[in-house]
């Protein structure tokens, strides 16, 4: 692995702070998270016509500007350090790569260029809040987490005429989702639903239309409200099916496990992103704390003076950056550099990230002082990230033990993925 970045990445990273400098500070963000969309639709257009931000993974053939992981998960670590409420993890990290994994080649050509323009917001969404269970990222997704056929999650009835599934074939989806990132505003949903009843019990993905008939969206209202949250609920939405359920191979969604392996991948993507993010928070948290203890002052001199507090800060320091160095290689194992090698690398590097994270975000609410406790600080708003990402994507002690057993490092190793055989 090659440590060092490239000019483009230095440029990409440089780039991006200059603009969120201007576009995302404290009051812009406040007001961003207060508008019906929970993000600033300005400045993501900006982002998506002059840095091509939202299809900076995706292939040049759809749209996308043709980077890889690293070059997002850089990107990602600029927008934490601001805390930028955006759809850029729901789209770019969830949606966009089950579209390209799973999508016939008419769905690819027909949405990836909207998404990688950013016209088109996307959401996934996962019943009975298992979005990390969906994932992999705390637990094989093999299981039941989908509705399993009981009473619950979404369901899936085919009920169109003649012609192959998922092509001519009419789906209809019944159920609720709650805490779907962006899912109150995203223009396509991409729905997790059970189908096949007990007979052929399985898990499909099915897109809808955010404004389709019978979808009916509601903004939850959650601790950190930089991350956008709603409940979607279908009733008897008209809906298709990602890819062609006759499609063989470990691609298609017909293949055993399929969805599950797809939704795997995608999972390992988003950890790496997600801990990248957590990291430019944290690396920002400490920053402002680091200047706050300089001039801040007791029994006459400032508080940064004092041997315990300076043991403190680099004791921090010290755990972001190892935090930074596991992100950089999930990233790149995620990209292909470390294929085979250590699967668990991107489950690692975020339960590290949001342990980092939620350490950092309470030293700066103490060593802010009574200042720090209060709404009208920026201190809370890193510490409201650090725990609302942990419930969301954790907690952290499942994201190792699950790493740890994807690693095969308690067991014969026969088991290396994030579904079963």
């Amino acid at each position: 692995m090659d440590a060092a970045f490239t000019e483009e990445q230095d440029e990409i990273r440089r780039t991006l702070r200059e603009l969120l400098h201007k576009r995302c500070g404290p009051d812009d963000l406040r007001a961003a998270v207060r508008t019906p969309e929970g993000y600033d639709p300005g400045l993501w257009r900006q982002l998506a016509h002059q840095l091509g931000l939202p299809g900076l993974a995706l292939p040049a053939a759809y749209g996308g500007v043709g980077c890889g992981p690293t070059e997002l998960a850089l990107a990602c670590e600029e927008t934490g350090r601001v805390l930028m409420p955006s759809p850029l993890l729901p789209t770019t990290a969830l949606v966009a790569p089950l579209v390209l994994a799973l999508g016939t080649e008419e769905q690819r050509a027909e949405l990836l260029p909207a998404l990688a323009s950013g016209e088109l917001t996307g959401a996934l969404a996962v019943p009975g809040g298992q979005l990390s269970t969906a994932l992999a990222l705390t637990a094989r997704n093999a299981g039941d987490w989908a509705g399993g056929g009981r009473a619950g999650g979404i369901q899936a009835r085919e009920c169109g005429g003649g012609g192959e599934r998922g092509a001519a074939g009419e789906w209809r989806l019944y159920g609720e989702a709650a805490q779907v990132l962006g899912g109150h505003s995203a223009g396509l949903l991409l729905v997790a639903a059970h189908a096949g009843g007990y007979a052929r019990s399985r898990t499909l993905l099915f897109v809808v239309r955010g404004d389709a008939p019978g979808v009916v969206r509601v903004r939850q209202t959650a601790m950190d409200e930089t991350r956008a949250l709603g409940v979607v609920q279908l009733r008897n939405v008209r809906a298709s099916l990602l890819g062609a359920e006759d499609a063989e191979g470990a691609e298609g969604v017909g293949g055993v496990g399929g969805v599950e392996r797809a939704l795997a991948r995608a999972g390992a993507g988003a950890a790496a992103v997600l801990a990248a993010e957590a990291v430019g928070a944290a690396g920002a948290a400490l920053e402002r704390t680091v200047e706050y203890v300089k001039v801040r002052e007791q029994f006459g001199r400032p508080i940064g003076s004092f041997q315990a507090v300076q043991h403190r800060l680099a004791d921090l320091y010290v755990q972001v950056q190892a935090a930074r160095s596991a992100a950089c290689y999930a990233a790149w194992a995620v990209g292909g550099g470390a294929e085979g090698a250590e699967p668990g690398a991107p489950g690692l590097a975020l339960a590290h990230a949001l342990e980092t994270l939620r350490a950092v975000a309470g030293e700066a609410v103490q060593l802010h002082g009574g200042i720090g406790f209060t709404w009208e600080h920026d201190a809370h708003l890193f510490f409201k990230r650090a725990a609302c990402d942990e419930l969301l994507f954790g907690p952290v002690h499942r994201l190792r033990a699950h790493a740890a057993e994807t690693a095969g490092v308690f067991g014969d190793g026969a088991t290396r993925a994030g579904v079963s055989a």
